[in-house]
């Protein structure tokens, strides 16, 4: 592969000759061979995005000529549609203000921006006016994740939620055993025990709106450290609005530009209702299993449906792959919350230095609950079958059902037909008939499940 030369203020360095990047990005390209994570295409996107957005409001605002600005608007549509992919090849693990990125998507553009015009198009003069690294990159965080929640998470867990509800009042006329400490407990119905997880998913979605509404608060405008300078004094208003109405999200410029750029408490806040989600995910998918477990020797409540086989050597087993994976979800989001949580911590004075992998891994979080949320709900809860017969047979003989006697005959009474019906594996009716002078049509109204799981 033939070489060109770069110059940045530097000096000169050998970039490929096909790359439409500059010298910048390819000293970072040569500082930073970490890990080979990039950041995700949502980031990129959103990147050029605000590099369009910010033509447009600087074209408006007479601060750049309308044929520079018209070729960088052009240059970065062809990035927000997916094109040159390949040209942002920066590692996550980088400068911490993510100014390798912001160059990177400036030289890009800059390079397809002069392919276009007449007029030589610059990366710091003409496509990051009025701009820093220091409120782009915060900012693109801020609306990548605003984006992606609105347009991907949101709906996902509205669907979980409304899939985890019509499946519940589908069970509401099956009684079970309820469960404390795995340990049978009074009975209940199948379809309360799936409303509760319905609420879980519920409450999920009600911290993601909360915590947007500071997500949706950005910096651009701040500039360096929070005070605007080489910015119009109406380019935050100008691009929030702007940026406003290409999204159909809305965006304001933040309250203090220098709480934008300082820290992250908007990204913490929002990975952790994240984890929050995360962990109302591991419960379900964790409840899935061992409902299904068996299906002889374990619970076998349900069936989940048979997706593929599970195992190398053993013909004819099948695993719970999709609550498996639920879980293996839960536990990364886990993960990458305590990640944001570390680099939110390290904001010095005017700069959070650790912007790139907060934007990694809140990305992450999102697409991957996004999508094992879908999962969860088309190919784990709409279509189990439930198993009545395990179902009956274990609440025929569930000697916790003689709780509901403790009001008349005593607790001690109660907990010694208990233990004989545990001892001798009767049903509770048949010893408590025995041991009590309540009649056998008594004890069946008392002692009713159906009418228990009522309260």
């Amino acid at each position: 592969m033939t070489d060109r030369i770069e110059k940045d203020s530097m000096g000169s360095l050998n970039v490929p000759e096909d790359a439409l990047y500059g010298a910048q990005t390819q000293r970072a390209i040569n500082n930073f061979p970490i890990s080979g994570l990039v950041l995700p295409p949502a980031f990129i996107k959103t990147l050029a995005l605000i590099k369009q957005t910010a033509a447009k409001v600087n074209i408006d605002l007479q601060v750049l000529k309308p044929t520079q600005g018209e070729a960088i608007i052009q240059a970065a549509e062809t990035v927000i549609q997916g094109e040159h992919a390949a040209q942002f090849p920066i590692d996550v693990f980088q400068t911490g203000s993510g100014t390798s990125t912001n160059m990177n998507m400036n030289e890009v553009l800059a390079h397809l921006a002069s392919e276009i015009s007449v007029e030589a198009i610059g990366a710091n003069d003409h496509v990051n006016m009025g701009q820093s690294s220091n409120d782009v990159i915060p900012t693109a965080i801020h609306i990548s994740a605003a984006l992606e929640c609105h347009r991907e998470l949101l709906p996902a867990l509205n669907h979980l939620a409304t899939t985890i509800e019509t499946k519940a009042k589908a069970c509401e006329q099956h009684t079970k055993t309820g469960r404390t400490h795995l340990m049978d407990a009074m009975p209940m119905t199948l379809g309360q025990e799936l409303g509760a997880w319905a609420l879980q998913i519920r409450n999920g979605i009600e911290r993601i709106n909360s915590a947007l509404v500071r997500v949706q608060k950005i910096a651009q405008g701040g500039t360096a450290v929070g005070t605007g300078i080489n910015a119009h004094p109406d380019f935050a208003e100008k691009f929030a609005n702007t940026i406003s109405e290409s999204t159909g999200v809305n965006f304001t410029p933040n309250d203090s530009f220098f709480e934008s750029l300082s820290c992250q408490d908007a990204m913490v806040e929002l990975s952790g209702q994240l984890k929050t989600i995360a962990v109302s995910l591991m419960k379900i998918a964790n409840d899935l299993r061992w409902m299904n477990s068996g299906p002889l020797a374990g619970l076998g409540e349900i069936a989940l449906t048979a997706l593929q086989p599970g195992s190398s050597i053993m013909p004819g087993k099948v695993n719970p792959v999709i609550p498996e994976a639920t879980a293996m979800v839960a536990a990364q989001v886990i993960g990458n919350d305590a990640t944001i949580t570390i680099a939110g911590q390290s904001g010095s004075f005017q700069l959070n230095v650790m912007l790139p992998v907060i934007a990694y891994n809140i990305l992450q979080s999102i697409e991957i609950v996004t999508n094992i949320s879908t999962a969860l709900a088309n190919d784990a809860i709409a279509d189990f079958t439930v198993r009545t017969d395990n179902l009956e047979h274990a609440l025929a003989r569930n000697p916790i059902l003689v709780t509901a006697l403790n009001p008349i005959i005593g607790y001690e009474k109660a907990a010694e037909i208990a233990k004989a019906a545990y001892k001798q594996a009767r049903p509770i009716i048949d010893v408590a008939a025995e041991m009590t002078e309540l009649s056998r049509e008594q004890l069946e109204k008392l002692l009713d499940p159906k009418i228990l799981a009522q309260g």
